[in-house]
């Protein structure tokens, strides 16, 4: 595929998508496209198989039939690693002694194949800042990674994400175990990001009215995957009741679609 037709592919496509997991089916069928600038939320049951579907993407587990293309290239064959950037379930789970600061944690993702030893240089802690910034802890810059909160190691680990300014960025649970009000400012963070700098966006959230109000398609899975633009007269209760059975209700609240203002995105 030439460099044009790679520049306008999807930035994530699966086509009749089966995945196997320990003898058991953890995904069958599946179908999607990811474009661009996409906000996505990926619902449902725990054990359905959403981590299973973020592994298979980013080549880490394989899959039994169907195919996967990032930026429009078989996942096989794609070496550009550096568009795709992934922050998993357990990026904070680390011994609280860990001896590294804020701002020297998000320098590492500034290290990659090509410059393995090579000191950083100034351009380098440039963009170290600004993804600091767009994360909201330049104040903890000097802090110790083990002193913080597991809302402010979600943001220092997202920042380490968005430091080589991926257009990809996989998201899994990454609000999980923190309280309501930093999962609220550090959604509107991640909307932030996603609306000014255009990187597309693919996050497991058990958020269910952040998704819907936030988010511009969403993907219930729960081994079948049900994918959708989420627009202001879609049904999100029939939706829901596919992947979470009949008995399922959501209850909608409005005020919860009010984000706090998370300001403007620096580039560098």
């Amino acid at each position: 595929m030439n460099a044009e037709n790679t520049n306008t592919a999807p930035v994530l496509e699966a086509r009749d998508l089966d995945i196997v997991r320990s003898g058991d089916v953890a995904i069958r069928g599946a179908n999607f496209s990811i474009e661009k600038g996409d906000y996505v939320g990926i619902v449902g049951p725990n054990g359905g198989g959403k981590s299973s579907l973020l592994l298979a993407a980013l080549g880490i587990i394989p899959y039994l039939k169907g195919t996967i293309r990032l930026f429009g290239q078989p996942i096989e064959e794609f070496k550009d690693w550096d568009r795709v950037a992934y922050v998993s379930q357990h990026a904070i789970d680390f011994d609280n002694n860990f001896p590294l600061t804020v701002r020297e944690l998000v320098a590492l993702g500034r290290i990659g194949k090509k410059n393995i030893g090579r000191r950083l240089g100034k351009k380098d802690w440039e963009h170290v800042d600004v993804a600091m910034s767009l994360m909201k802890i330049t104040h903890l810059a000097d802090k110790r990674v083990g002193h913080l909160s597991g809302g402010q190691k979600q943001r220092v680990f997202v920042a380490k994400a968005l430091v080589r300014h991926p257009e990809l960025l996989i998201l899994d649970e990454p609000a999980a175990g923190v309280d309501p009000d930093a999962q609220l400012r550090f959604f509107g963070l991640l909307s932030s990001i996603n609306k000014n700098r255009g990187t597309s966006i693919l996050l497991v959230s058990h958020d269910l009215s952040t998704v819907f109000c936030q988010m511009s398609k969403v993907m219930c899975v729960n081994r079948d995957v049900h994918f959708s633009s989420i627009t202001p007269d879609m049904d999100p209760q029939g939706l829901l009741k596919e992947v979470y059975g009949e008995h399922f209700t959501f209850v909608f609240h409005e005020h919860e679609c009010h984000m706090p203002e998370t300001g403007g995105v620096d580039h560098v």
